[in-house]
């Protein structure tokens, strides 16, 4: 099988790593990507690894938080994904933020002009035939149609869907930073990488008032039942479930001090972080909304410093669909009912963007020591990419199945009594040793 071309359905970050890591070992590969021909309800261009919502991949600390632990891991394993990450980052704190335009340009380039990687931009309707020899489904949250409905006819099993909302990205110069600042909460990174607009307790009495009262997108008939993700509610849900829920959350006014106003705590903060290397573009952190583009307008103009702000981007929200994947994926991502195809990325029930690229690669993985007649071997569930891939397959409960980001609640317990502030720091030491193993077997 090594001389046949490995087929990968959608090039976004799953697929874009799975590539890399096949081409990397001397196997030529087929993207299907379906973009221009069918476009979807959010992705704005044609380029590989389009980032559709947020910028940022999150903590970058591995001693201090899970995704932290799989960015190195990632690092280690060659990824596409953070090289590029690494090269377009932009100032985010202790995260890791890029440049989102720079960032899937680099992916598109490299890729388009590799020599063992051939395009075809066509919209697959049907699972790839054993004909086709090994195969990954990487088309992440919003596979078409038609071949939505080929998964379950192949599974009997229905997809689970699930609305995932994008937040708005305000143009700096239009900012009021007569109002608001820059910093960190705590001043961690940069110490000041951060638009911070604070509201007193009247300003945000208001401001949720109307958030709560904005014109929402309407759902059709059939997707009225569809659940969120809890990891990426739109802000007017999570205002909806009391007055405080935003103080709490991405409006937490901790670690921060206005210099417009010395010793005055403000009762609410929101945050904006960087969208691009230029500095031109902040999102609104934890903003994702599902408000209709009028009431966006008016809702988030209230907003102090935000008052005369005009917008890069809208607020939008779009649906996402996933597999039982401990269901019909056996330990190694293959589909139990074919297992010429392997699944990869958030169609899996996996959540954000490196945990999606991580199991692109992980698929990639699999198949390559496939296609060269090797053992399969995954990675130790005492690492970050092997609790994860253990808790799509193997770990989650089919009957309660949700979509999951990397946390330490995956990870097994220590194999000694760690001290509670320093077991972060232990796990990450111990995932990077055998990750490391891992890596010099496969």
């Amino acid at each position: 099988m090594i001389n046949m071309p490995i087929h990968i359905i959608g090039g976004g970050l799953a697929g874009s790593e799975a590539a890399w890591q096949i081409i990397n070992n001397d196997i030529p590969v087929i993207i299907h990507e379906m973009r221009p021909v069918k476009k979807t309800d959010a992705h704005q261009t044609d380029n590989f690894a389009e980032l559709v919502c947020s910028n940022s991949f999150r903590s970058d600390q591995a001693e201090r938080s899970a995704i932290g632990i799989l960015h190195e891991e990632m690092r280690r394993a060659g990824s596409l994904i953070l090289k590029s990450a690494d090269i377009h980052r932009v100032p985010a704190g202790g995260a890791l933020a890029v440049d989102r335009n720079e960032f899937s340009q680099e992916i598109q380039n490299i890729l388009e002009n590799h020599p063992l990687v051939t395009i075809s931009r066509e919209e697959i309707k049907e699972l790839p035939p054993s004909s086709w020899g090994l195969s990954i489904i990487a088309t992440g949250p919003l596979t078409s149609d038609p071949l939505a409905k080929s998964i379950q006819k192949a599974t009997g099993e229905g997809s689970l869907a699930f609305f995932d909302a994008i937040a708005p990205i305000v143009n700096k110069k239009t900012i009021n930073m007569n109002r608001a600042w820059f910093q960190s909460r705590y001043d961690k990174g940069e110490g000041a990488d951060y638009i911070n607009c604070p509201m007193t307790s009247e300003e945000y009495d208001l401001f949720l008032d109307a958030l709560i009262a904005g014109d929402t997108i309407k759902f059709k008939k059939w997707e009225l039942d569809t659940p969120y993700f809890e990891g990426c509610l739109p802000i007017e849900i999570m205002a909806s479930r009391g007055r405080q829920t935003l103080c709490y959350g991405p409006m937490k006014p901790v670690g921060l001090t206005n210099p417009h106003k010395p010793g005055e705590k403000p009762h609410a903060i929101v945050q904006l972080r960087q969208d691009n290397k230029l500095g031109t573009l902040f999102n609104l952190v934890g903003f994702q909304t599902k408000l209709k583009h009028s009431e966006q307008l008016k809702v988030f103009r209230m907003i102090p410093g935000l008052e005369e702000a005009t917008f890069a981007r809208l607020g939008g929200l779009h649906r996402n669909t996933f597999i039982n994947s401990p269901k019909v994926l056996d330990k190694f991502l293959r589909l139990k009912a074919l297992p010429h195809i392997r699944f990869a990325g958030q169609i899996t029930g996996c959540e954000g963007y490196v945990e999606s690229a991580a199991i692109g690669l992980l698929a990639a993985r699999f198949s390559i020591s496939e296609s060269k007649g090797k053992n399969i071997v995954g990675p130790s569930t005492s690492t970050a990419m092997g609790s994860l891939l253990s808790h799509i397959t193997e770990g989650a409960f089919q009957q309660t199945f949700q979509p999951m980001n990397i946390n330490f609640g995956l990870f097994p317990p220590l194999n000694e009594k760690i001290n509670k502030k320093a077991r972060k720091a232990a796990h990450a030491k111990q995932a990077l040793i055998d990750i490391d193993r891992w890596l010099e077997i496969v």
